[in-house]
């Protein structure tokens, strides 16, 4: 799998809710290039949400091949999702990109690598990013020991956990909360 530091995206499906989030750091090296970026994005008016880590460009060229794909499966996000890991993974030009995704329609989430993995976690808790193992453990402590904590709640709870462990992430978190489609 990509190795893919300078970020935290948690996504988390509970109790028929989906929060998803990301913090807002950029680095460059060994300092912090930027400290407000957005690496939460919609598709398809809002029905689809990603939210990326790794090489900005990458991750933007990833997107756009994403959203080609829902558009070709008709909004299908599993099945543009697996389309997209497999030519990631077989095009000569995208098998070097140095990016993930996390996608959720509302309903599930998923994680989109490079080595054409899609991947729909256990427990309902998708991270990725250098702050992904801290987000984590703090999202399913948390749905194990906090049931009452709305999704959104318990993203930007594994997110500040996250910022207050790895050096790569910070508290400028960006959350959204992700409604099914009606289609």
């Amino acid at each position: 799998m990509t190795k893919v530091r300078s970020t935290t995206v948690l996504a988390i499906v509970h109790n028929g809710e989906v929060a998803i989030g990301a913090d807002g750091q950029a680095t460059m090296g060994n300092y912090v290039a930027k400290s407000n970026v957005r690496k939460i994005r919609k598709l398809l008016d809002g029905k689809i949400v990603t939210g990326f880590a790794g090489s900005t460009a990458d991750a933007f060229t990833l997107l756009e091949r994403f959203e080609e794909k829902l558009n070709a499966y008709k909004g299908n996000m599993k099945r543009a999702s697996i389309e997209l890991a497999k030519d990631w993974r077989m095009d000569r030009y995208l098998r070097r990109l140095e990016a993930m995704m996390v996608v959720t329609d509302g309903e599930e989430a998923l994680i989109i690598s490079g080595t054409g993995d899609v991947l729909e976690p256990d427990n309902g808790v998708a991270a990725i990013g250098s702050g992904a193992m801290y987000a984590q453990s703090a999202a399913l402590a948390l749905k194990k020991h906090a049931t009452h904590l709305t999704a959104e709640e318990m993203v930007r709870e594994g997110l500040t956990i996250a910022a207050d462990t790895c050096i790569y992430t910070n508290h400028n978190l960006v959350i959204e909360n992700v409604k099914p489609s009606e289609n």
